[in-house]
Protein backbone atom coordinates (compact mmCIF):
# COMPACT_ATOMS: atom_id res chain seq x y z
CA UNK A 1 0.00 0.00 0.00
CA UNK A 2 1.91 3.24 1.00
CA UNK A 3 5.65 3.37 2.33
CA UNK A 4 5.20 2.53 5.79
CA UNK A 5 3.45 -0.54 5.77
CA UNK A 6 6.03 -1.71 3.00
CA UNK A 7 8.85 -0.56 5.03
CA UNK A 8 7.38 -2.39 7.98
CA UNK A 9 6.34 -5.74 6.69
CA UNK A 10 10.15 -6.17 5.16
CA UNK A 11 10.93 -6.52 8.65
CA UNK A 12 14.20 -5.40 10.65
CA UNK A 13 17.85 -6.97 9.31
CA UNK A 14 20.53 -8.49 11.20
CA UNK A 15 23.49 -7.30 9.90
CA UNK A 16 26.57 -9.05 9.56
CA UNK A 17 29.44 -7.34 11.84
CA UNK A 18 27.28 -4.03 12.55
CA UNK A 19 26.22 -2.60 15.74
CA UNK A 20 23.32 -1.68 14.53
CA UNK A 21 20.21 -2.89 11.78
CA UNK A 22 19.11 -1.40 8.55
CA UNK A 23 16.69 -0.80 6.09
CA UNK A 24 17.33 -3.61 3.30
CA UNK A 25 13.48 -4.20 1.87
CA UNK A 26 14.22 -7.61 0.05
CA UNK A 27 14.92 -9.68 3.29
CA UNK A 28 16.22 -10.46 6.50
CA UNK A 29 20.02 -11.11 6.73
CA UNK A 30 22.27 -12.73 9.39
CA UNK A 31 24.74 -11.78 12.43
CA UNK A 32 28.20 -12.36 11.78
CA UNK A 33 29.56 -15.18 14.53
CA UNK A 34 33.67 -13.86 15.25
CA UNK A 35 34.43 -15.93 17.85
CA UNK A 36 33.51 -19.35 17.14
CA UNK A 37 35.71 -22.54 16.60
CA UNK A 38 37.22 -23.07 12.77
CA UNK A 39 34.41 -26.05 12.53
CA UNK A 40 31.88 -24.15 13.46
CA UNK A 41 32.53 -20.98 11.73
CA UNK A 42 32.59 -23.14 8.39
CA UNK A 43 29.06 -24.20 9.40
CA UNK A 44 28.33 -20.55 10.45
CA UNK A 45 29.54 -19.43 6.72
CA UNK A 46 27.65 -21.68 4.97
CA UNK A 47 24.36 -21.19 6.54
CA UNK A 48 25.01 -17.83 5.52
CA UNK A 49 25.28 -18.25 2.40
CA UNK A 50 22.58 -20.17 2.41
CA UNK A 51 20.31 -17.94 3.88
CA UNK A 52 21.38 -15.44 1.68
CA UNK A 53 20.47 -17.26 -1.39
CA UNK A 54 17.22 -17.67 -0.04
CA UNK A 55 17.89 -22.05 0.76
CA UNK A 56 15.98 -22.08 4.49
CA UNK A 57 16.10 -26.17 4.30
CA UNK A 58 20.48 -26.11 4.13
CA UNK A 59 20.65 -22.81 6.28
CA UNK A 60 18.69 -24.20 9.12
CA UNK A 61 20.89 -27.36 8.53
CA UNK A 62 24.25 -25.95 8.85
CA UNK A 63 23.19 -23.49 12.08
CA UNK A 64 21.84 -26.41 13.81
CA UNK A 65 25.61 -27.78 13.06
CA UNK A 66 26.88 -25.35 14.76
CA UNK A 67 24.55 -25.56 17.86
CA UNK A 68 25.60 -29.26 18.10
CA UNK A 69 29.18 -28.10 18.73
CA UNK A 70 28.80 -24.80 20.25
CA UNK A 71 25.34 -25.00 21.78
CA UNK A 72 25.86 -21.33 23.30
CA UNK A 73 25.50 -19.66 19.96
CA UNK A 74 23.40 -16.61 20.11
CA UNK A 75 23.92 -15.57 16.28
CA UNK A 76 23.21 -18.91 15.36
CA UNK A 77 20.20 -19.07 17.22
CA UNK A 78 19.41 -15.68 16.07
CA UNK A 79 19.74 -16.75 12.41
CA UNK A 80 17.32 -19.79 13.07
CA UNK A 81 14.92 -17.30 14.28
CA UNK A 82 15.42 -15.54 11.19
CA UNK A 83 14.76 -18.52 8.95
CA UNK A 84 11.60 -19.20 11.30
CA UNK A 85 10.11 -15.64 10.40
CA UNK A 86 11.18 -16.10 6.74
CA UNK A 87 8.36 -19.16 6.77
CA UNK A 88 6.06 -16.69 8.84
CA UNK A 89 6.30 -19.67 12.03
CA UNK A 90 5.97 -17.28 14.85
CA UNK A 91 6.18 -19.13 17.54
CA UNK A 92 9.30 -21.37 16.38
CA UNK A 93 10.71 -17.67 15.81
CA UNK A 94 10.75 -16.76 19.35
CA UNK A 95 11.66 -19.73 20.65
CA UNK A 96 14.71 -19.27 18.62
CA UNK A 97 15.35 -15.77 19.65
CA UNK A 98 14.35 -15.83 22.92
CA UNK A 99 17.62 -18.35 22.97
CA UNK A 100 19.57 -16.08 21.46
CA UNK A 101 18.65 -12.73 23.84
CA UNK A 102 19.30 -15.10 26.69
CA UNK A 103 23.02 -16.00 25.05
CA UNK A 104 23.79 -12.67 23.48
CA UNK A 105 21.28 -9.71 25.75
CA UNK A 106 23.35 -6.90 23.91
CA UNK A 107 22.12 -7.69 20.17
CA UNK A 108 19.66 -5.34 19.55
CA UNK A 109 18.83 -6.56 16.25
CA UNK A 110 17.58 -9.85 18.10
CA UNK A 111 15.42 -7.73 20.63
CA UNK A 112 13.77 -6.05 17.16
CA UNK A 113 12.98 -9.33 15.98
CA UNK A 114 11.38 -10.05 18.96
CA UNK A 115 9.09 -7.11 18.54
CA UNK A 116 8.14 -7.43 15.02
CA UNK A 117 7.48 -11.50 15.94
CA UNK A 118 5.51 -10.24 18.95
CA UNK A 119 3.81 -7.68 16.75
CA UNK A 120 2.98 -10.32 13.43
CA UNK A 121 0.96 -12.50 16.29
CA UNK A 122 -0.63 -9.79 17.71
CA UNK A 123 0.56 -9.33 20.66
CA UNK A 124 1.00 -5.98 20.93
CA UNK A 125 1.84 -5.42 24.44
CA UNK A 126 4.71 -8.27 24.34
CA UNK A 127 6.21 -6.61 21.53
CA UNK A 128 6.36 -2.94 23.71
CA UNK A 129 9.13 -4.11 26.17
CA UNK A 130 11.83 -5.76 23.69
CA UNK A 131 10.83 -2.48 21.03
CA UNK A 132 11.54 0.21 23.86
CA UNK A 133 14.66 -1.60 24.87
CA UNK A 134 16.04 -0.83 21.18
CA UNK A 135 14.76 2.31 20.94
CA UNK A 136 16.27 3.63 24.46
CA UNK A 137 19.75 2.22 22.95
CA UNK A 138 19.00 3.57 19.19
CA UNK A 139 17.21 6.49 19.74
CA UNK A 140 17.20 7.02 16.15
CA UNK A 141 16.29 3.83 14.59
CA UNK A 142 13.30 4.65 12.29
CA UNK A 143 11.89 0.87 12.22
CA UNK A 144 12.01 0.49 15.83
CA UNK A 145 10.71 3.15 16.57
CA UNK A 146 7.49 3.10 14.40
CA UNK A 147 6.90 -0.17 15.36
CA UNK A 148 6.87 0.65 18.57
CA UNK A 149 4.86 3.62 18.35
CA UNK A 150 2.09 1.42 16.19
CA UNK A 151 2.24 -1.06 19.19
CA UNK A 152 1.15 2.08 21.62
CA UNK A 153 -1.45 2.75 19.36
CA UNK A 154 -2.68 -0.26 19.22
CA UNK A 155 -2.99 -0.87 23.39
CA UNK A 156 -4.39 2.81 23.74
CA UNK A 157 -1.36 4.13 25.23
CA UNK A 158 -2.22 7.29 22.75
CA UNK A 159 -0.01 9.79 24.88
CA UNK A 160 2.88 7.27 24.48
CA UNK A 161 2.49 6.51 21.15
CA UNK A 162 2.37 10.66 20.19
CA UNK A 163 5.79 10.48 22.33
CA UNK A 164 6.95 7.90 20.26
CA UNK A 165 6.13 9.03 16.85
CA UNK A 166 6.84 12.39 17.12
CA UNK A 167 10.44 12.93 16.80
CA UNK A 168 10.24 11.04 13.23
CA UNK A 169 8.54 13.98 11.80
CA UNK A 170 11.46 15.78 10.16
CA UNK A 171 12.73 12.47 8.51
CA UNK A 172 9.04 10.48 7.50
CA UNK A 173 6.47 14.15 7.53
CA UNK A 174 5.84 12.91 3.75
CA UNK A 175 4.51 9.72 4.39
CA UNK A 176 0.75 9.58 4.44
CA UNK A 177 0.96 6.61 6.50
CA UNK A 178 3.08 7.81 9.25
CA UNK A 179 0.88 10.84 9.57
CA UNK A 180 -2.21 8.78 10.02
CA UNK A 181 -1.22 6.97 12.85
CA UNK A 182 0.46 9.99 14.75
CA UNK A 183 -2.71 11.81 13.82
CA UNK A 184 -4.38 8.61 15.54
CA UNK A 185 -2.16 8.76 18.90
CA UNK A 186 -2.46 13.01 18.64
CA UNK A 187 -6.10 12.68 18.00
CA UNK A 188 -7.00 10.14 21.02
CA UNK A 189 -4.31 12.03 23.36
CA UNK A 190 -6.05 15.25 23.10
CA UNK A 191 -3.10 16.95 21.73
CA UNK A 192 -5.48 18.93 19.22
CA UNK A 193 -2.59 21.50 17.37
CA UNK A 194 -0.68 18.05 16.45
CA UNK A 195 -3.61 16.82 14.97
CA UNK A 196 -4.07 19.25 12.81
CA UNK A 197 -0.92 19.64 11.93
CA UNK A 198 -0.56 15.63 10.65
CA UNK A 199 -3.79 16.26 8.88
CA UNK A 200 -2.67 19.71 7.41
CA UNK A 201 0.73 17.39 5.98
CA UNK A 202 -1.44 14.73 4.99
CA UNK A 203 -3.55 16.46 2.62
CA UNK A 204 -0.56 18.50 1.58
CA UNK A 205 1.86 15.36 0.67
CA UNK A 206 -0.87 12.79 -0.43
CA UNK A 207 -1.20 13.37 -3.72
CA UNK A 208 -4.39 11.82 -5.72
CA UNK A 209 -3.59 8.28 -5.69
CA UNK A 210 -6.59 5.52 -4.66
CA UNK A 211 -4.23 4.84 -1.42
CA UNK A 212 -4.05 8.37 -0.57
CA UNK A 213 -8.02 8.86 -1.22
CA UNK A 214 -8.08 5.05 1.51
CA UNK A 215 -6.29 7.36 4.33
CA UNK A 216 -7.27 10.53 4.26
CA UNK A 217 -10.76 8.93 4.30
CA UNK A 218 -9.59 6.84 7.62
CA UNK A 219 -8.71 10.33 9.05
CA UNK A 220 -12.25 11.72 8.22
CA UNK A 221 -13.66 8.76 9.89
CA UNK A 222 -11.07 8.86 12.98
CA UNK A 223 -12.42 12.39 13.29
CA UNK A 224 -16.11 11.21 13.04
CA UNK A 225 -16.67 13.02 10.00
CA UNK A 226 -18.40 9.82 8.72
CA UNK A 227 -19.92 11.92 5.06
CA UNK A 228 -16.70 13.05 4.21
CA UNK A 229 -14.82 9.52 4.71
CA UNK A 230 -17.31 8.29 2.47
CA UNK A 231 -16.52 10.85 -0.03
CA UNK A 232 -13.15 9.99 0.12
CA UNK A 233 -13.52 6.22 0.28
CA UNK A 234 -15.21 6.25 -2.95
CA UNK A 235 -12.77 8.53 -5.15
CA UNK A 236 -10.66 5.35 -3.73
CA UNK A 237 -13.40 2.89 -5.72
CA UNK A 238 -13.18 4.75 -8.44
CA UNK A 239 -9.82 4.66 -8.85
CA UNK A 240 -9.29 1.07 -8.30
CA UNK A 241 -12.09 -1.41 -7.30
CA UNK A 242 -9.86 -3.76 -5.38
CA UNK A 243 -7.75 -2.12 -3.22
CA UNK A 244 -7.11 -3.63 -0.56
CA UNK A 245 -8.92 -2.97 2.76
CA UNK A 246 -10.82 -0.48 0.80
CA UNK A 247 -14.26 -2.64 1.05
CA UNK A 248 -13.06 -2.96 4.54
CA UNK A 249 -13.22 0.51 5.24
CA UNK A 250 -16.31 1.12 3.26
CA UNK A 251 -18.13 -1.17 5.05
CA UNK A 252 -17.52 0.76 8.86
CA UNK A 253 -18.49 4.26 7.18
CA UNK A 254 -21.99 3.18 6.00
CA UNK A 255 -21.87 1.11 9.38
CA UNK A 256 -21.55 4.24 11.21
CA UNK A 257 -24.31 6.07 8.98
CA UNK A 258 -26.64 3.09 10.07
CA UNK A 259 -27.00 1.69 6.16
CA UNK A 260 -26.31 -1.90 7.24
CA UNK A 261 -27.22 -3.37 4.26
CA UNK A 262 -24.40 -1.25 2.36
CA UNK A 263 -22.09 -2.36 5.17
CA UNK A 264 -23.03 -5.64 4.91
CA UNK A 265 -22.23 -5.91 1.31
CA UNK A 266 -18.93 -4.30 1.35
CA UNK A 267 -17.46 -6.82 4.20
CA UNK A 268 -18.63 -9.42 2.10
CA UNK A 269 -17.10 -8.10 -1.14
CA UNK A 270 -14.01 -8.01 1.44
CA UNK A 271 -14.42 -11.63 2.49
CA UNK A 272 -13.97 -12.95 -1.34
CA UNK A 273 -10.75 -10.88 -1.65
CA UNK A 274 -9.31 -11.32 1.74
CA UNK A 275 -11.21 -14.60 3.61
CA UNK A 276 -8.83 -14.42 6.20
CA UNK A 277 -9.23 -11.10 7.57
CA UNK A 278 -10.65 -11.24 10.66
CA UNK A 279 -11.56 -7.83 10.92
CA UNK A 280 -14.24 -8.51 8.04
CA UNK A 281 -16.36 -11.27 10.40
CA UNK A 282 -15.88 -9.49 13.57
CA UNK A 283 -17.93 -6.13 12.06
CA UNK A 284 -20.28 -8.17 10.57
CA UNK A 285 -20.99 -9.85 13.94
CA UNK A 286 -21.40 -6.56 15.04
CA UNK A 287 -23.61 -5.36 12.79
CA UNK A 288 -25.67 -9.05 13.00
CA UNK A 289 -25.79 -8.63 16.98
CA UNK A 290 -27.36 -5.39 16.70
CA UNK A 291 -29.88 -6.37 14.20
CA UNK A 292 -30.85 -9.18 16.53
CA UNK A 293 -29.66 -11.71 14.38
CA UNK A 294 -28.13 -13.97 16.77
CA UNK A 295 -27.39 -17.28 14.61
CA UNK A 296 -25.65 -15.24 12.06
CA UNK A 297 -23.74 -12.52 14.70
CA UNK A 298 -22.58 -16.29 16.12
CA UNK A 299 -21.52 -17.86 13.42
CA UNK A 300 -19.34 -14.44 12.66
CA UNK A 301 -17.81 -14.42 15.88
CA UNK A 302 -16.70 -17.64 15.36
CA UNK A 303 -15.46 -17.36 12.35
CA UNK A 304 -13.32 -14.46 13.98
CA UNK A 305 -12.17 -16.39 16.48
CA UNK A 306 -10.60 -18.97 14.23
CA UNK A 307 -8.50 -15.91 12.63
CA UNK A 308 -7.61 -14.30 15.58
CA UNK A 309 -7.89 -15.92 18.92
CA UNK A 310 -7.19 -12.88 20.71
CA UNK A 311 -10.08 -10.57 20.00
CA UNK A 312 -12.06 -10.02 23.03
CA UNK A 313 -14.84 -7.97 21.25
CA UNK A 314 -16.07 -10.89 19.58
CA UNK A 315 -15.76 -13.33 23.14
CA UNK A 316 -17.92 -10.68 24.45
CA UNK A 317 -20.28 -11.06 22.12
CA UNK A 318 -20.53 -14.33 22.05
CA UNK A 319 -20.88 -14.03 25.86
CA UNK A 320 -23.94 -11.72 24.96
CA UNK A 321 -25.66 -13.74 23.01
CA UNK A 322 -25.66 -17.09 25.43
CA UNK A 323 -26.50 -15.04 28.06
CA UNK A 324 -29.59 -13.96 26.10
CA UNK A 325 -30.37 -17.33 25.10
CA UNK A 326 -30.21 -18.61 28.69
CA UNK A 327 -27.18 -20.62 27.89
CA UNK A 328 -25.30 -19.08 31.04
CA UNK A 329 -22.65 -22.44 31.03
CA UNK A 330 -21.23 -21.32 27.25
CA UNK A 331 -21.57 -17.77 28.34
CA UNK A 332 -19.23 -18.07 31.42
CA UNK A 333 -16.51 -19.96 29.13
CA UNK A 334 -17.02 -16.91 26.43
CA UNK A 335 -16.43 -13.93 28.97
CA UNK A 336 -13.71 -15.94 30.83
CA UNK A 337 -11.67 -15.53 27.85
CA UNK A 338 -12.68 -12.18 27.77
CA UNK A 339 -11.71 -11.45 31.20
CA UNK A 340 -8.05 -13.45 30.54
CA UNK A 341 -7.69 -10.81 27.18
CA UNK A 342 -8.76 -7.37 28.79
CA UNK A 343 -8.48 -8.12 32.77
CA UNK A 344 -8.87 -4.07 33.17
CA UNK A 345 -11.90 -3.66 31.41
CA UNK A 346 -15.15 -3.03 34.37
CA UNK A 347 -17.49 -3.62 31.10
CA UNK A 348 -16.13 -7.04 31.12
CA UNK A 349 -16.47 -8.43 34.55
CA UNK A 350 -19.48 -6.71 34.84
CA UNK A 351 -21.39 -9.14 32.69
CA UNK A 352 -19.26 -11.80 33.90
CA UNK A 353 -20.54 -11.07 37.57
CA UNK A 354 -24.23 -10.89 35.88
CA UNK A 355 -24.01 -14.38 34.36
CA UNK A 356 -22.51 -16.24 37.44
CA UNK A 357 -25.07 -14.67 39.06
CA UNK A 358 -27.66 -16.13 36.78
CA UNK A 359 -25.49 -19.36 37.57
CA UNK A 360 -26.36 -19.13 41.24
CA UNK A 361 -22.46 -18.43 42.14
CA UNK A 362 -23.69 -15.31 44.13
CA UNK A 363 -19.94 -15.00 45.78
CA UNK A 364 -17.67 -15.43 42.79
CA UNK A 365 -20.63 -12.58 40.63
CA UNK A 366 -20.57 -10.37 44.52
CA UNK A 367 -16.21 -10.71 43.60
CA UNK A 368 -16.71 -9.38 40.27
CA UNK A 369 -19.20 -6.84 40.47
CA UNK A 370 -16.86 -5.11 43.17
CA UNK A 371 -13.64 -5.60 40.53
CA UNK A 372 -16.02 -3.50 37.70
CA UNK A 373 -16.65 -1.33 40.26
CA UNK A 374 -12.98 -0.51 41.37
CA UNK A 375 -12.25 -0.33 37.67
CA UNK A 376 -15.15 1.79 36.55
CA UNK A 377 -14.43 4.66 39.68
CA UNK A 378 -10.86 4.53 39.05
CA UNK A 379 -11.22 4.90 35.64
CA UNK A 380 -8.48 2.68 34.45
CA UNK A 381 -7.77 2.18 31.08
CA UNK A 382 -10.60 4.22 30.19
CA UNK A 383 -10.33 3.47 25.98
CA UNK A 384 -10.45 -0.04 26.49
CA UNK A 385 -14.14 0.41 28.17
CA UNK A 386 -14.83 0.94 25.30
CA UNK A 387 -14.39 -2.12 23.30
CA UNK A 388 -13.53 -2.81 20.16
CA UNK A 389 -16.32 -2.17 18.61
CA UNK A 390 -16.07 1.21 19.07
CA UNK A 391 -12.39 1.39 18.30
CA UNK A 392 -11.66 2.63 14.48
CA UNK A 393 -10.22 -0.61 13.24
CA UNK A 394 -6.98 0.12 11.14
CA UNK A 395 -5.94 -3.63 9.69
CA UNK A 396 -3.78 -1.51 7.16
CA UNK A 397 -1.22 -1.64 9.43
CA UNK A 398 -0.85 -4.85 10.80
CA UNK A 399 -0.93 -6.93 7.59
CA UNK A 400 0.65 -7.11 4.56
CA UNK A 401 -0.71 -5.51 1.59
CA UNK A 402 -1.02 -7.96 -1.15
Amino acid sequence: MCGAVAWLSAGPLLLAGAPSFGHDKSSFNVLEQKDAPSDPRVSFEKGQAALQDGDLGAAESAFRQVLAVDPKSGAAYANLGVIAMRRKDWDEALRNLRKAEKLAPRMAGVRLNIGLVEFRKTDYRQAIPPLESVVREEPNSEQARYLLGLCQMFTNQHEAATRTLEPLWERMSGNVMYLYVLGISAHQAGQKELDQKAMRQLLAVGGNSPEFHLILGKAYFQHTQYDEALAELQKAFAAEHNLPFLHFNLGITYARLERDGQAEEEFLKDIAIDPDLADNYYQLGLLYAGQQKLAEAEKAYRETLKRDPNRSGAWFGLAKIYQSQENYPEALKAISQSVKLVPDSGKVHFLRGQILQKMGRREEAQTEFATAKKLMDASLNKNREEMDEFMVPNPELSQNPD
